[in-house]
């Protein structure tokens, strides 16, 4: 779909097709969507796409996936070292998550409880933090290693994030990772340039153009700027890496503050699968960070969030300040975003409170998740939450 089309058009073309053949009669009976969206608009904020998100049929592994309102929290004081993470400790905190998480009597059978030999996997990763805070080699390593196990190829494993580069700079190389592929939608030439022969930027030719977030909010960037945004204007596009070449997504996000807030599974996912998306923080933050994930390509595709939370921060988020950076030496894995999201909340607002950066819990910190949670995402009550912990 073009730029020139509606925003409360649907963001993939094939949605018409369905919806002409009578296919999603259901789907789109008014009432029930009104009522949806009734909930969940702010109709003080700039108006978006999410209402073409929800019309989509849910799957039976649509978030929040097989494990709702579970998460497993595990704490081993042992698992950094001189501010390193431990393999062989960070392996079985792993291990020991996914047995807990599905019940399962071995870990090949947790394992394929959410992936199938046959699919390509992509682990959404987060490199922003370059070498001092990004999603830890330690727990990538042992998450390619238990995949192997469990009997998938190393080539249908994918490390990937919104920036190819940044995952370089963080050290997810082919020399570190032989056999694995490694790929980003903003990305460089083997010259350093963004751009190619044909003057284009080459992370063009990575978005999908079919799927798109509309916001009423414009994009204007510097020429600096643009080959971190892909694109200006009023949509954000999503990555083909996303929409086109994976089949199953284990995201892998950093336990890191945003102000008073969190990032964590829901914005590691909102922010890292689109373009355009520096004129989405002022107005939008939270917004984006939620209704980005009800979108098919995410909603239908993200089986698995494994926190990283052996090493964070608790001010300075989400880049790395090493000043507020920590040991949280904790994994929080499940299904459901919403819920590791709120399980991580806390854990950094504990943090926050013993730092003196703040005195108590902020409302406005936990909103982005309670709209989720509105959105169908998962589950943000803590009274509703089931939560495993193991600490030793």
């Amino acid at each position: 779909m073009s730029k020139n089309d509606k925003p409360d058009e649907s963001g993939r073309r094939k949605f018409f097709k369905l919806a002409a053949a009578g296919s999603l009669g259901a789907m789109i009976a008014p009432s029930p969507l009104k009522s949806v969206l009734a909930q969940v608009q702010d109709t003080e904020k700039p108006a978006t796409n999410i209402a073409d998100a929800l019309k989509y049929p849910r799957k039976e592994g649509s978030l929040p996936g097989k494990f709702p309102a579970r998460v497993v929290k595990v704490v081993d004081s042992a698992s950094v070292q001189d501010d390193k993470p431990v393999k062989t400790a960070v392996y079985n905190m792993l291990s020991e998550s996914m047995l807990l998480l599905t019940g399962a009597t071995t870990l090949q059978e947790a394992w394929l409880t959410f992936v199938r030999p046959d699919e390509k996997i992509g682990l959404k990763l987060n490199p922003i933090g370059g070498t001092l805070l990004s999603s830890s080699h330690e727990l990538v390593q042992s998450i390619i290693e238990q995949l192997l196990e469990a009997g998938i190829p190393g080539e249908n494993i994918v490390l990937w994030d919104r920036r190819e580069f940044q995952l370089h700079e963080a050290g997810f190389t082919p020399e570190a990772y032989p056999g694995i592929t490694i790929t980003g939608t903003e990305r460089k030439g083997a010259d350093g340039a963004y751009y190619g022969s044909d003057g284009k930027l080459l992370s063009e030719a990575v978005i999908d153009r079919d799927w798109f977030y509309f916001a009423d909010v414009e994009g204007e960037y510097d020429d600096y700027t643009m080959p971190f945004m892909v694109n200006g204007g009023k949509y954000s596009y999503f990555t083909k890496i996303c929409t086109q070449e994976l089949d199953k997504i284990i995201n892998v996000p950093v336990l890191k503050n945003a102000g008073a807030s969190i990032t964590l599974c829901l914005k590691n996912l909102g922010y890292g699968v689109i373009t355009n998306t520096g004129r989405l923080h002022a107005k939008l933050w939270g917004e984006t960070s939620a209704e980005v994930c009800c979108f098919p390509p995410v909603r239908d595709k993200v089986v698995l969030n494994i926190a990283d939370g052996l090493r964070g921060c608790f001010q300075g988020g989400p880049g790395a300040n090493p000043q507020y950076i920590c040991n949280y030496n904790t994994l929080l894995v499940g299904t459901d975003p919403v819920a590791v999201d709120r399980i991580g909340y806390d854990i950094v607002l504990r943090k926050r409170i013993e730092e003196g950066i703040q005195q108590e819990d902020v409302p406005r910190g936990r909103q982005f998740m309670e709209y989720a949670s509105r959105l169908g995402l998962g589950e943000c009550n803590m009274e509703k939450i089931a939560l495993v912990e193991v600490v030793r």
